[in-house]
């Protein structure tokens, strides 16, 4: 019942995401790293990524589609690390100090959490609630 719920959140959160990246792409792009190429596409598409990854994780009777996004979703927040880590140095070296280490450490903490639960949800791993 919970990863249900959890697998639910998730997606939903992979859609606002998706929708943001689509139809504002402009907050992403300004904290991707320099060596990234053709950014604007890179956006787009990340945001092509969360929705497939959001709709395939929503499956219900595809135990392998969900599988499959669950590894998907896994590597795509791992990809967009990068990014996260780059708009920390930003922001932090902003005069004003930016959003402060008060969001950017529980964001780059979050990161972890958001691989593992896209694993979990999708039932690629069981770990650490191992099925008796």
């Amino acid at each position: 019942m919970l990863r249900t719920a959890l697998r639910w959140l998730l997606a939903a959160l992979y859609l606002v995401a998706a929708w943001f990246h689509i139809a504002a792409p402009g907050p992403f792009l300004q904290i991707m790293p320099g060596w990234v190429p053709r950014p604007e596409q890179v956006v787009f598409w990340t945001g092509i990524a969360e929705a497939a990854g959001a709709f395939a994780l929503l499956q219900s009777q595809g135990r392998l589609l969900r599988q499959a996004a669950g590894w998907g979703l896994a590597a795509y927040a791992l990809c967009v690390w990068p990014a996260n880590v780059n708009h920390m140095l930003l922001d932090l070296a902003r005069v004003d100090g930016g959003l402060g280490l008060r969001y950017h450490v529980p964001r780059m903490m979050a990161q972890p959490v958001l691989i593992w639960l896209a694993l979990w949800v999708s039932g690629v791993t069981d770990w650490p609630f191992r099925r008796k």
